[in-house]
């Protein structure tokens, strides 16, 4: 007995086949967030780095770039870092991101924030995320100075613009610990009062009609100098290009940077 050939079935499994194709070109078409062109990075690094960019980039409808070069050709690293930025913005019509840019040549890094991060990741929040990842770029760690970009950025700009993200206000264990201490001062005043209200003082015991000084003395004991240190200016630093500019196609951003 001869089958028939089943239409239907061929045709479901060519556009399942079809289905899957496209749907890779489509992952493979994304654009990276990685631009090593310094060669600081592992494969494995690049790989793990890009899951995390693009998972966090998708969160905060921002992307977070990572360039590196071993030489600007001349330029200052913000104008390098700048025209970097105007082509990657034109070609992937997108202008909110964070740029972390490292210039191997005369080790610079920079940290920007164009469009929503501008405000989101301002001046002072670029310093302090500078701040936390110097360690890694001093110990030659530039993936993990990248990750702790990504993850610290990110937090930063879930807060409002112009709070401080490292408030003390903002810990965890200050937020949990006010409420217990609130707590304890209330019951504690419960306790306290509990046994009912002590009347009698010391003056209960005067008899103030028959007491009076007799004599009045002043008797010099000893003498407490104390001595403050006046700081000193340590001279160091190597900060540099803080708040932010201009890139040369007119795109403003905020930023800082730092010599490693």
């Amino acid at each position: 007995m001869v089958k028939r050939f089943n239409w239907e079935a061929a045709l479901l499994f060519w556009a399942l086949v079809l289905a899957l194709f496209a749907g890779g070109s489509a992952v493979f078409a994304v654009e990276p967030h990685i631009y090593d062109n310094a060669g600081l990075l592992t494969e494995r690094e690049i790989v793990e780095l890009e899951a995390l960019a693009a998972e966090l980039s998708e969160k905060q409808d921002a992307d977070f770039l990572f360039l590196t070069t071993d030489s600007t050709d001349g330029q200052s690293i913000i104008s390098y870092m700048g025209d970097f930025f105007d082509d990657w913005a034109e070609e992937n019509n997108q202008e909110n991101a964070v740029l972390l840019t490292i210039d191997m040549g005369s080790r610079e890094v920079y940290l920007a924030g164009f469009g929503t991060a501008e405000t989101k990741l301002d001046n002072d929040r670029v310093q302090q995320v500078l701040d936390r990842i110097m360690p890694y770029m001093g110990a030659g760690d530039y993936g993990g100075a990248f990750r702790e970009t990504v993850t610290t950025a990110s937090r930063y700009m879930e807060f409002r613009p112009g709070a401080n993200p490292e408030s003390i206000i903002h810990k965890l264990w200050f937020q949990a610990g006010v409420p217990l201490l609130a707590a304890a001062v209330i019951v504690g005043s419960m306790v306290m009062n509990a046994g009912g209200r002590v009347t009698t003082t010391a003056r209960t015991y005067v008899d103030g009609t028959n007491t009076r000084v007799r004599s009045q003395q002043d008797r010099f004991r000893n003498k407490t100098v104390s001595r403050r240190r006046v700081p000193k200016s340590n001279g160091g630093g190597g900060g540099f290009g803080g708040g932010g500019g201009m890139t040369g196609g007119g795109r403003s951003f905020s930023g800082g940077g730092r010599s490693f």
